[in-house]
């Protein structure tokens, strides 16, 4: 509509003052953790029967009884989370769900429904979904879980896939981020680094004869499995004190951990738990394995802290009914922030791992 006349000069400057004012202003730098404190700063205390609301990897509300409800979301943006030109649709249909299992995982409960929203552009195909549903129902099917809803809509450029994954626990069973206690030992639930070297050979378009050598590693990044089984173990065996998952890198997500805590955290750098396979692939890639363990992201191995005098017996249950090993790799003492320690120094390495807005 045109503007006429003196009212109409001023309505049009008042909106151009208004777009110097909002758009033309230098963008705001802001990290991750800060977008979160933002968020929780700005809305009220959840209600009465809210458990645990923001800052943990699962909301956590009453039901009844004696059992606790979990509540989890993640989103999958296209050209940030993953590629299309190396990322299968049925992998990448697994890897949407095991994702949000894995923060059910990390609170030590048992997942019982999804729902999944998809923003989809025009040009992607009927097979390519196929695939894509194929995928993520056989993840969902292999821990028990039924989709009941979701949402789709079009999007203009890019797939962004959502998921919701809703579980339970007994409430005084689950595990949160913030119950680490000093001379608890750390502990991790498998290999670190390798979803990261993946990432870095899908990268760079691997020759087709290295696919054997290095496919463990990809597969970490296509196709993470989440640790359902050992969160609800550790859960169980009441020596665990704090757990979440490893999504962010053991740099940045140990900072959490122990930021909700109110401790520090020591690692040993020489029991860091790195494959052969990942560190055949840093020398290729000509990066340090020891940043693949620390910054890299995406293991989706459960990170935790427990009595350093039930470490025996620990170790043992889980291989026994599990047959899978788990790796202290250092300490919770007193203070803020987390160090590493080296043959020659230690030094802070908090928060070094991924930031989306770094």
């Amino acid at each position: 509509m045109e503007l006429k006349g003196w009212r109409g000069c001023c309505r049009l400057a008042a909106v151009t003052i208004f777009k110097l004012k909002y758009f033309a202003m230098t963008p705001e730098k802001f990290s991750e953790i800060n977008l979160i404190n933002r968020i929780r700063d700005r809305f009220p205390l959840p209600g009465q029967d809210v458990i645990k609301g923001i800052g943990d990897d699962c909301a956590v509300f009453l039901m009844s009884g004696s059992k606790a409800g979990l509540i989890t979301t993640d989103t999958l943006v296209d050209s940030v989370h993953f590629d299309l030109s190396w990322h299968p649709p049925e992998k990448l249909g697994r890897k949407a769900a095991a994702v949000n299992l894995s923060d059910i995982a990390a609170m030590g409960g048992i997942p019982s429904f999804a729902l999944l929203s998809l923003a989809l552009p025009e040009s992607v195909e009927g097979k390519w979904l196929d695939e894509f549903f194929k995928g993520f129902h056989e993840m969902l099917q292999a821990h028990g879980v039924s989709l009941v809803g979701g949402d789709t809509v079009k999007s203009p450029e890019g797939i962004i896939l959502s998921v919701t994954v809703v579980g339970e626990a007994e409430q005084n069973s689950v595990i949160y981020r913030s119950s680490a206690r000093e001379d608890d030992l750390v502990w991790v639930g498998g290999p670190l680094g390798e979803a990261a070297a993946g990432l870095l050979l899908c990268r760079r378009k691997i020759p087709e004869d290295n696919n054997g050598r290095f496919q463990q590693l990809v597969n970490a990044h296509l196709d993470p499995e989440p640790q359902v089984n050992l969160g609800r173990l550790l859960s169980s065996t009441g020596q665990v004190h704090a757990m979440m998952d490893l999504s962010d890198g053991l740099a940045t997500d140990l900072a959490h951990l122990c930021q909700a805590s109110n401790v520090a955290a020591e690692i040993d750098a020489s029991q860091l738990p790195i494959s052969d396979a990942a560190r055949d692939a840093a020398d290729f890639l000509q990066v340090s394995p020891l940043d693949l363990a620390l910054r890299g992201g995406e293991d989706y191995k459960l990170l935790f802290t427990a009595s350093s005098d039930k470490s025996e017996l620990l170790t043992r249950q889980i291989m026994k009914e599990l047959n899978q090993e788990i790796y202290c790799i250092g300490k919770i003492s007193p203070g803020q922030g987390v160090f590493l320690r080296t043959a020659d120094q230690t030094i802070d390495i908090s928060f070094q791992g991924y930031d989306h807005f770094a």
